[in-house]
């Protein structure tokens, strides 16, 4: 099964569901990276080598790698980006201190990809995160505007996501309709999203460590925002996608289990469910839950039936979860998971809002 037949295989399930169950091969406990260089020559071999990194890390590998993405312009649309976006974080944020000498060696991607680089250095988690940007500022002009933000904190980094959004009142959706901001100053963060958690799943992939997983579990709860579209998506994804994952990577259901008994009340019950549908494989059981909860808030009154009329507007890559995801072998090899991947988007939508 080539990469292509998976993406018409989630074309296929977006018409009986949104989310589609991805089985995570055995590769995923304890991989073996492979040796980067001339063997990258598809987006395969790039996601097997991604997905191996954890078992046996090559940072030397990381700039071959984003030179090849760049090549085969997998960085061009923003919301399909976040998985290696993350995953560039996670190798440059374990490697504090080489992580001047591998951005210089990502340096000659095309200048247009640029972006990725600044964001991955922002999300790296680097103590000296903001040195290590300056010092490359006049070698990426093109992004000269973005970098400032980020040096002057008019962006967010990870440590600044907004895991609760505030519920606007009556009073705040008057003024946003008539655009009306007077001196409120939104504070700086990164709202929730499956464009988020593919992040964090890359960060995971190039680290194995607990802390992006922790974050994708403090997003829980809003598996259970029955009043915002986005929120329940997002929620919903983050579930979806720790529990099919957690199925074969035995290390990651460890975390979980560690996990729930240190969480709040609103989390370690939503964090229950992941684990016991990891444990007994029950992910379609899930899958089914989370369109039943999305279908009952499509029936809700008019502002929620307002909300629903944004999906289309919330882009191509909201749903995909991963739409990185290839399969090469016959059997999916990739740890990034997949709900709806990018091209099924358009159909997954069609389908609810009959």
């Amino acid at each position: 099964m080539v990469a292509g037949g998976f993406v018409a295989g989630c074309r296929r399930r977006a018409a009986a569901g949104l989310f589609a169950t991805i089985a995570l091969g055995g590769a995923l406990i304890a991989p073996a990276a492979a040796s980067p260089g001339p063997a990258l020559n598809s987006t395969d071999a790039m996601l097997k080598w991604i997905n191996a990194y954890r078992g046996k890390p090559e940072p030397d590998g990381l700039p071959v790698l984003v030179r090849a993405l760049s090549d085969r312009q997998a960085f061009k649309d923003a919301e399909t980006s976040g998985a290696y976006i993350g995953f560039i974080a996670g190798v440059l944020g374990a490697n504090p201190d080489r992580a001047e000498e591998l951005v210089a060696k990502m340096l000659p991607i095309a200048p247009a990809d640029h972006w990725v680089l600044v964001r991955a250095i922002a999300y790296s988690g680097l103590p000296d995160w903001k040195e290590v940007l300056a010092t490359f500022v006049d070698r990426m002009p093109t992004r000269r505007v973005m970098i400032n933000e980020y040096l002057d904190g008019k962006l967010p980094t990870l440590d600044q996501i907004a895991y609760r959004p505030a519920k606007p009142g009556v009073l705040d959706k008057i003024k946003r309709v008539l655009k009306i901001d007077g001196d409120h100053k939104k504070e700086v963060a990164i709202e929730p999203s499956p464009e988020l958690i593919d992040v964090l799943w890359g960060y995971y992939l190039a680290t194995g460590a607990f802390a992006p997983i922790g974050r994708i579990i403090k997003l829980l709860p809003l598996a259970n925002d029955k009043d915002n579209v986005d929120n329940l998506t997002t929620g919903s994804a983050a579930k979806f996608t720790l529990a099919s994952n957690a199925v074969r990577d035995l290390k990651l259901l460890a975390m979980l289990k560690a996990a729930v008994k240190t969480e709040p009340k609103e989390v370690a019950a939503v964090l229950k469910d992941v684990i016991e549908t990891a444990e007994t494989v029950d992910t379609a059981r899930m899958r089914r839950e989370s369109l039943a909860a999305i279908a009952e808030l499509k029936q809700k009154g008019p502002d929620s039936k307002r909300e629903l009329t944004g999906w289309g507007q919330v882009g191509q890559g909201a749903l995909s979860m991963g739409c990185v995801i290839a399969a090469a072998t016959g059997q999916i090899e990739l740890g990034i998971p997949c709900v709806i991947g990018g091209a099924a988007y358009s159909a997954g939508l069609q389908y609810i809002s009959h």
